[in-house]
């Protein structure tokens, strides 16, 4: 099962910044992949938890 979700996320990855730029360097790439995971995970509602971000799973959760 674990799997399942390492796929997902690599191709949510992919779709969304990877094929969309142009990356010279690593450390551009650690930029990008900060930035955007910072954004999935604070600012970019989760269909599959009920609209709201992971961040906000987390806190409704502790």
């Amino acid at each position: 099962m674990r799997h399942a979700y390492i796929e997902r996320y690599n191709r949510t990855v992919r779709h969304e910044w990877l094929d969309q730029y142009i990356i010279e360097t690593i450390e551009e790439a650690q930029d990008f992949a900060t930035q955007w995971l910072w954004t999935y995970n604070n600012d970019r509602p989760n269909m599959g938890i009920g609209g709201i971000t992971p961040a906000q799973k987390l806190k409704m959760a502790a």
